[in-house]
C-alpha cells in the first residue's frame, strides 16, 4: 500500500527544483478506459479500426485524461495539501497505444502573495514522437505545515 506523503511547504522548494519522472505506459486499456471515466464516447479514443479510418494511426488519448494525468503528476509531487490555482495546457503529439509518456518539470518561480506561497511549475509529457502535453500549473503551498 502506498503511503501519502506530507505536503511539501513553501520553504521546501526553489526555483530550478526538477520534479521526479513520471512513466506513464499507455496501453490500450489506459486509453479506452480513461477516455470512458471522462465519459468522451469519440471513436478514436477506443475503436482502433474507425480511429485508421479517419486517417490516424490507432486509438489515441483525450485532453481530459492528459490533463488529470498533468494533475495526479503535480499532486503527487506536492502532496495532499497544496491547491492548484489553474492548470493550462497545450496539447501536441498524440498519445498513441503502445508508446510510452515520460512526464517532467520543474519549479518556475515562487512568490508570497496576499499571505500565500504560490509557486509555478512548468511541466512536460513526451512520448516518441514529441511533446504530447506542455504547460504551466499554478499551485499554492502551506507556509507553515498548514494546509493553505
Amino acid at each position: 500500500m502506498k503511503t501519502l506523503l506530507p505536503t511539501r511547504s513553501f520553504d521546501d522548494v526553489n526555483v530550478g527544483d526538477e520534479l521526479p519522472e513520471l512513466v506513464i505506459e499507455l496501453t490500450p486499456t489506459v486509453i479506452v478506459s480513461t477516455a470512458i471515466a471522462s465519459r468522451d464516447y469519440q471513436d478514436v479514443h477506443h475503436d482502433r479500426d474507425l480511429a485508421q479510418k479517419k486517417g490516424s494511426k490507432d486509438i489515441f488519448m483525450n485532453i481530459l485524461s492528459s490533463n488529470g494525468f498533468v494533475g495526479r503528476y503535480i499532486t503527487d509531487w506536492t502532496g495532499p495539501n497544496a491547491v492548484l490555482r489553474s492548470v493550462k495546457i497545450r496539447l501536441g503529439a498524440p498519445n498513441y497505444s503502445y508508446d510510452t509518456m515520460r512526464m517532467t518539470g520543474v519549479v518556475e518561480s515562487k512568490e508570497m502573495v496576499d499571505g500565500e506561497g504560490r509557486v509555478e511549475i512548468k511541466i512536460r509529457g513526451a512520448n516518441q514522437l514529441g511533446d504530447h502535453v506542455k504547460g504551466t500549473i499554478d499551485l499554492v503551498l502551506p507556509t507553515d505545515g498548514a494546509a493553505p
